[in-house]
């Protein structure tokens, strides 16, 4: 049986799974029968996913080797790519749509530094309606194709008065709210041709990419700019209150955004190795005070990602040289 977020939430129902309870009305119908939900992990059955990611890798005649997820304002990362086959996200069979300002929705399959990637302009978010399972989805539409290493950026606000607007925090750990809550991309049957029932999380962020990261950033002359910390993912839209903020800063949260957490999940469940940072955008305001400057913008954190994107695009090209360098 499904739930409205199956097939009536944004991006519309998937073909072939259609809605209806156990007489065959259409789910919704006032007949008296009661519409037990789709656990999350069966909204995109591995049959559905196999089918998305034929359809990309014939499409694109490649099977790319490492995934990019690209945050709000970090749409460029998919631009540098060569020789693209660009598939808009409306046109891929049972794909939803993304809704917000900075993605693109489209998804661009080409070579970087010589590696074969896949990369997405343009994420999922809780915020938008959709179910977590539907967030992460194209993570295992990503491992179908034959992504072995997944990329994935955000722009976040810093809560770590360390840190600086414009500074990028390589991620090594996250605290997951949403799981605290108890809802999680993996809820529902597992599917083992996806991964194991109870994956381990505690090395979800792979060390080495974390310390080549590092050493490019020397190379780059940014190193005072970069940062190793933990993430945080709140469901959002709204931005964070003080006391939220503070809390999290107890709880040894370096920064704070709305997504990535639950696509981590997903991607380690599947046994991709991870790559992430977070872009600040907007230093998190931990006092109370009356100043309208110090309340954060979706203005401003794409502002600050057009300035920087420069510099986030350099740190990912040279990443992937090196990946592709030691599987050459």
């Amino acid at each position: 049986m499904c739930s409205r977020d199956c097939c009536s939430g944004p991006g519309g129902s998937h073909k072939g799974n259609t809605c209806t309870d156990k007489k065959g009305a259409r789910a919704g119908s006032l007949n008296g029968e009661k519409i037990i939900p789709t656990p999350q992990s069966l909204l995109y059955p591995y049959e559905v996913i196999e089918e998305i990611a034929d359809f990309i890798t014939k499409g694109s005649g490649m099977r790319p080797k490492i995934g990019i997820i690209c945050g709000s304002g970090l749409g460029s990362l998919a631009d540098i790519i060569q020789d693209p086959k660009i598939f808009e996200y409306e046109k891929i069979p049972n794909f939803p749509v993304s809704t917000v300002e900075g993605h693109a929705g489209r998804l661009v399959v080409g070579t970087l530094e010589g590696a074969t990637v896949m990369a997405m302009q343009g994420r999922f978010h809780f915020y938008e309606g959709y179910p977590l399972a539907k967030c992460s989805m194209p993570v295992r539409v990503m491992k179908l194709c034959g992504v072995e290493y997944l990329f994935a950026t955000n722009a976040a606000g810093g809560i770590n008065p360390r840190y600086a607007v414009g500074d990028i925090m390589l991620m090594h750990d996250h605290v997951n709210m949403l799981g605290f809550a108890g809802n999680s991309p993996l809820q529902g049957p597992n599917d083992p041709r996806f991964g194991p029932r109870f994956p381990a999380l505690v090395n979800s962020y792979n060390k080495d990419l974390i310390n080549k990261a590092i050493e490019i950033g020397k190379t780059m002359g940014i190193e005072s700019n970069i940062h190793v910390g933990v993430y945080s993912c709140l469901g959002g839209p709204n931005y964070e209150t003080i006391a939220e903020l503070k809390a999290l800063r107890m709880m040894g949260v370096d920064a704070v955004g709305m997504s990535t957490v639950h696509e981590v999940i997903t991607a380690r469940h599947c046994d991709m190795k991870v790559f992430a940072f977070s872009l600040i955008t907007n230093k998190c305001a931990t006092e109370y005070s009356d100043k309208k400057d110090e309340e954060a913008t979706h203005e401003e954190v794409m502002a600050v990602a057009k300035n920087r994107q420069k510099a986030c695009c350099e740190l990912v090209s040279r990443l992937i040289r090196e990946i592709h360098m030691a599987s050459a």
